[in-house]
Order: C-alpha cells, then sequence, then structure tokens
C-alpha cells in the first residue's frame, strides 16, 4: 500500500468513527429526552396540612391526591405511595398542590409521646406509690382502669355524716410510659413513682378531680379479649350487706 492509499484508508476509518460516536451521542441524547418527559405518578397535598400529622392519618382522610408529572418535574423524595409514609410523621407544613415528599416527615418513635397523640387525647402524668400505680408489673402498651373511693360529706340536722362510695371512673386508659423512682430523696413518698397515661381533653378532669380528692389505684386490665362488667357503686351498704340473706 503506498503512502497516499494509507492516508485515505485511516481518514476514512476515522471519519466513521466520527460517525458512530455522533450516532450513539443522537441517540443516548434523544433516549433521555423521552426519559426526561415520560410522566410518572407522585402524591400532592389536597388541602393545607400542618405538622404533626400522621402519615397514616394522610393517606386515609382524603389529604392526599395522585397526579402525573413529568420525570424532570419530580422533586427529590417524593413519594409515589401513601404506604411510605404510614409509619411517618409530619414535621414540616404542607400546602395544597406541594409533592409530598420523605423529607418533610420523621419516624413517630423519633416523636416521643407526643407522636402517639392524635386528636382529642393528651398524655398526663400521674404520680402515686408503688402500689397505686402497680410499679414493677405496669409497663408501656398496657391498659389499665381507674378506680377511686370517693368520700362524700351529707350534713344532717345535728351532724356531719362521712360517707364513702368506690367505683371504677375511668376505663381502658393506654400507658405511653412508667417512671421508676424519682432520684431525689427528699420527694414525697407518692412522688417517688409516676406513669403517662393517654386520656381524652375530657377524662383528664375526672382524673385529675380524683388524683386530688380521693383515694386512687390503678388496676391492670387483660391484654387479650378484655371485658367490662356493668359498672356499679359500693358504699358500706352494699360491701356489708351484699350475700347476706334475711
Amino acid at each position: 500500500m503506498t503512502y497516499r492509499l494509507r492516508n485515505v484508508a485511516i481518514a476514512v476509518g476515522l471519519a466513521l468513527v466520527a460517525m458512530l460516536l455522533t450516532l450513539f451521542y443522537v441517540t443516548n441524547y434523544r433516549r433521555s429526552v423521552q426519559h426526561q418527559q415520560a410522566t410518572v405518578q407522585v402524591y400532592v397535598a389536597a388541602r393545607n396540612i400542618t405538622p404533626g400529622t400522621s402519615g397514616s392519618a394522610l393517606a386515609h382522610n382524603g389529604a392526599l391526591k395522585s397526579v402525573s408529572v413529568t420525570r424532570s418535574s419530580v422533586v427529590p423524595g417524593a413519594i409515589s405511595n401513601p404506604s411510605e409514609v404510614a409509619n411517618l410523621v409530619l414535621t414540616q407544613p404542607l400546602f395544597a398542590g406541594e409533592q409530598v415528599t420523605l423529607r418533610r416527615f420523621t419516624d413517630v418513635q423519633a416523636e416521643g409521646i407526643v407522636g402517639q397523640l392524635k386528636g382529642p387525647m393528651r398524655a398526663v402524668q400521674l404520680a402515686g406509690d408503688p402500689n397505686q400505680l402497680l410499679a414493677g408489673t405496669l409497663k408501656a402498651g398496657d391498659h389499665v382502669d381507674l378506680v377511686a373511693n370517693i368520700t362524700l360529706d351529707s350534713a344532717g340536722s345535728t351532724n356531719t355524716t362521712t360517707v364513702h362510695a368506690t367505683r371504677i371512673v375511668l376505663r381502658d386508659i393506654p400507658v405511653l410510659q412508667t417512671n421508676g423512682p424519682s432520684s431525689s430523696s427528699s420527694a414525697p413518698i407518692a412522688q417517688q413513682n409516676s406513669v403517662i397515661l393517654e386520656v381524652s381533653d375530657t377524662q383528664v378532669q375526672r382524673l385529675f378531680f380524683v388524683e386530688k380528692n380521693d383515694d386512687w389505684t390503678l388496676e391492670l386490665r387483660p391484654a387479650i379479649d378484655a371485658a367490662d362488667s356493668p359498672d356499679r357503686i359500693d358504699t358500706v351498704l352494699t360491701v356489708v350487706g351484699t350475700g347476706v340473706r334475711g
């Protein structure tokens, strides 16, 4: 092969390589554009949503809706299924039409007790002695009833008679947390143990009344198939007289 023919062959070969590289680039670019223009399903907020809302609540109350957007418009962390946030809680506000992203949520457990509260439910700390609080037995996740011995002062014409009545004033109260004895040796005995209970915003009134005015104790409910007997009130007459014939 002459020097001229060899140069021509090299030039043709380089031209073919350049053409193939150009074709490869154009094909990949076209695929990339098509990929970015393809539509995908994401979820957006159907209305303004406040922080503290659980992901499970969002998934079941119509707060989210599915929309189609181009792939290039998807916000990093956007969810494609509400189940992705089912066990999370919202930490930042979401505005209507905004894409729902994992960045706005955190783990429920990371929120502590406040992450477990919903709607009218409240957390209240109840202090008492070890017997009242079933110390050593009670644990988070248990359910209890509150039993109270209520003092009734009945004023008569010549004297005042003190009457006691006992009843279950609250039932099926979830235990959120149990606390051991206080590290302060100067704390009163009744304050050295406590539990945190989940009650409604109206149940807390009855709980607070009993705690401040009467004797009380917690009773542990069964973990499975718990049932309640009919409500009743016991006084000295029912305690002494029940079951006595004649």
